[in-house]
């Protein structure tokens, strides 16, 4: 982690942040739907009220936390409370929830198959090497009735105890899943990375978590900022009945409003 805290204060060194006061807001998203929501919708609401919203993209979850702890973001969009409360623990960073948004189903996607009934003994599986990830995609595999994984708050491969079909298991970056396909018979798939990637997710997938994932994805700060008078306008904003019909009207059911 030494070398993401280097890289997040080179990003500071070179100048990609804006400078933050009262009235600019910057925060951290990936692309699609976080930054698209920010930019189409949230963006001229703040405008209205006499913030500037200033957006940061990432393709990564790593450096948005890191560079939100630091204080060169105000605020970051793009994480549920699994993938939150385990990257606190693992970094020592005190990152916080304030408002839950939406939550985008975790989806199992092929190039190589139109049905999970047509997975064969030995395929490859692509799969989130963090936590949160890790763990929505075995819980979605054990629902198929595929894998049986042992109990607890966080799974990986290694939590497997029954496997008929020997499933090679392949752990990478999330945001390297959607390339994974090209190779594994399966690939676990974030819908943002899934969008981003071109793929239809209520179309493409060959499952898809339910509208009661327990995955909403929220704003987060640095402890301590939650109360500040300009998160406050950006949690406004984002929870306003604009982003609802924007999210309902542009995803389709990809993406589903928490509010």
């Amino acid at each position: 982690m030494k070398i993401l805290k280097i890289t997040a204060a080179l990003l500071v060194a070179l100048n990609l942040y804006a400078k933050s006061d009262d009235k600019t807001i910057i925060i951290g998203a990936t692309p699609i739907p976080h930054a698209e929501i920010l930019e189409e919708v949230v963006k001229p609401l703040l405008e209205k009220e006499g913030y500037k919203l200033d957006i940061k993209i990432f393709n990564d979850y790593v450096v948005p936390n890191i560079a939100t702890e630091q204080g060169d973001l105000d605020a970051n969009y793009f994480q549920g409370l699994p993938y939150m409360k385990a990257f606190n623990k693992d970094n020592n960073t005190n990152i916080v929830p304030t408002v839950g948004v939406h939550v985008e189903p975790m989806g199992i996607y092929s190039k190589k198959i139109k049905s999970l009934d047509e997975l064969k003994n030995g395929d490859i599986v692509a799969i989130s090497n963090n936590a949160a990830d890790s763990t929505r995609s075995l819980n979605l595999l054990e629902i198929a009735g595929i894998v049986k994984v042992k109990d607890g708050e966080y799974k990986n491969p290694h939590d497997i105890i029954e496997n008929p079909k020997n499933l090679k298991f392949v752990e990478m970056e999330s945001a390297l899943t959607p390339r994974a396909l090209k190779d594994a018979t399966i690939a676990f798939i974030n819908i943002n990375y899934a969008l981003d990637a071109g793929l239809k997710p209520v179309e493409d997938a060959l499952l898809l978590e339910g509208k009661d994932s327990p995955y909403t994805n929220y704003v987060a700060v640095k402890a301590g900022n939650e109360n500040l008078p300009k998160i406050k306008a950006l949690d406004k904003a984002i929870l306003s009945q604009e982003v609802k019909d924007f999210i309902i009207k542009r995803y389709n059911g990809a993406v589903i409003p928490s509010f």
